[in-house]
């Protein structure tokens, strides 16, 4: 038996669906409009709710936005008397279970509404994980909690425990190898190795025998038996970076000990046996790729079991402000200095850059300004950031020659840069100026005199 609320300005569906739901076991309270269905759903748990789209007060979106924030783990069902495809997607990515007509069969709704409670047990765990999630700010040694997120974590927990194989999917710099580790860590293999092997890192010619390994004579150099990375993650988890980058004959090698759990080494030739979980990444289009024919239709599908995209920060700028309260924190700790705060403008300036290489840009930036930085304030002067220019907030750039450069002058440069933006925007203000840059008016003057401004 399973608490039901039916949610319907229509006195007349409200008791047929209560007679109906009464009938097959489950207890069932009824609501007028989408209001007080919300203010029911905040003093009791519901295991699935039944709702009309079209009410006054709260509509039935609405009614499923409320109750997905108070109950995440209840059922929803619409139900509406002017079906349209737009709503239907609308309702199904607020997570509408399903979307049915008023003129349903009474069968059809029954199967409906049993196939939801079922999927209700095994989806109590993922929203008990989800909230746990939204505490924690992190999941995995990944940071953030935006709604993209959460769905990275949420697709990760659940693929952690079983043994298929998972593409990671993102650009450069979003955190693939950190999704890779949360997989492993929190799967039943975390006791066994995590083997990560760059395959756009390493020459053609040695890729085989690092994948494979290799016998004693079987090339020059060769002078003993080596394990290939297949036989060093035995038991555990092959983490293959930059997929897109195996060469084609590497390609069809990889397929085969995918399929067959079996290689040879190079020079060898007796099969071995391994069970091996593999996961890959990519930041290339590999559906592209097989089109274009530079990458195996058949290893792809193979790869390819569980899709894991990690949007680029770029889209999901809610998450900036706790990565950089997280960097500053490990940066401070890791340079044993005092910890740091960010100012107001160096945040504001963070905020409005586009980040074209992610997180890991992200960090690189919060690193050398914690290096760099004489006070425990981390500074507009501090902040070098480096984009291609088409990117908002791109103020400096800053190449590193072969011969070195003079660090105080390059940072001098910064400081005379910043401060006459900063003049600028004020209108020559030097008041207005020194609160931008979070210092003194005192210390301003002193560096526009020494930087000669």
């Amino acid at each position: 038996m399973a608490d039901i609320l039916v949610v319907d300005d229509d006195r007349g569906m409200r008791e047929f669906l209560e007679i109906m739901l009464t009938q097959e076991g489950h207890g069932v309270r009824c609501a007028s409009d989408g209001k007080m269905a919300l203010d029911f759903c905040t003093k009791h748990k519901f295991d699935l709710a039944i709702t009309d789209l079209k009410m006054p007060k709260v509509n039935g979106i609405d009614f499923l936005k409320g109750v997905k924030e108070i109950s995440p783990e209840t059922m929803v069902i619409l139900i509406t008397a002017f079906a349209s495809g737009e709503t239907a997607v609308s309702a199904m990515k607020e997570g509408a279970y399903d979307y049915v007509e008023k003129n349903f069969d009474v069968e059809d709704l029954k199967k409906i509404v049993q196939d939801a409670l079922e999927k209700k047990g095994s989806r109590k765990d993922d929203a008990e994980f989800i909230r746990g999630v939204k505490d924690a700010d992190s999941f995995g040694g990944l940071i953030g909690k935006s709604r993209e997120m959460l769905n990275v974590y949420s697709i990760t927990n659940k693929v952690a425990e079983t043994t298929v194989n998972v593409l990671i999917l993102g650009d450069s710099g979003t955190g693939k190898e950190l999704v890779a580790r949360a997989i492993h860590q929190n799967g039943p293999r975390k006791e066994k190795p995590f083997v990560v092997i760059n395959c756009g890192g390493i020459p053609e010619h040695l890729l085989e025998s690092e994948l494979f390994g290799y016998m004693k004579g079987s090339f020059t150099g060769a002078y003993a038996d080596k394990p290939g990375l297949f036989e060093v993650a035995a038991g555990g988890t092959l983490f293959l970076d930059e997929i897109g980058e195996l060469p084609m004959i590497l390609q069809v090698k990889l397929l085969r000990a995918i399929q067959e759990k079996t290689f040879r080494r190079v020079g060898g030739a007796e099969d071995i046996k391994v069970d091996v979980r593999i996961l890959a990444a990519t930041n290339q289009d590999l559906a592209q790729n097989v089109r274009d024919g530079s990458f195996r239709e058949d290893l792809y599908y193979r790869l390819n079991v569980v899709p894991i995209h990690i949007p680029p920060l770029r889209e999901r700028t809610e998450d900036i402000i706790p990565l950089i309260d997280h960097f500053v924190q490990k940066y401070s700790a890791g340079f044993d200095k005092e910890s740091r705060k960010i100012s107001s403008y160096s945040m504001e300036l963070l905020l409005e850059y586009g980040f074209p290489g992610n997180v890991r840009e992200l960090e690189n930036i919060i690193e050398k300004s914690v290096a760099l930085g004489i006070s425990n304030i981390v500074l507009p002067e501090n902040l070098v950031l480096t984009g291609d220019g088409s990117e908002p907030g791109n103020i400096l750039e800053l190449e590193l020659p072969e011969g070195g450069i003079n660090l105080s002058e390059e940072i001098s440069k910064i400081e005379r840069n910043l401060i006459t933006k900063a003049l600028k925007k004020t209108q020559g203000s030097k008041s207005k100026a020194a609160k931008l840059l979070n210092v003194s008016l005192d210390s301003l003057r002193y560096r526009i005199e020494k930087l000669d401004v």
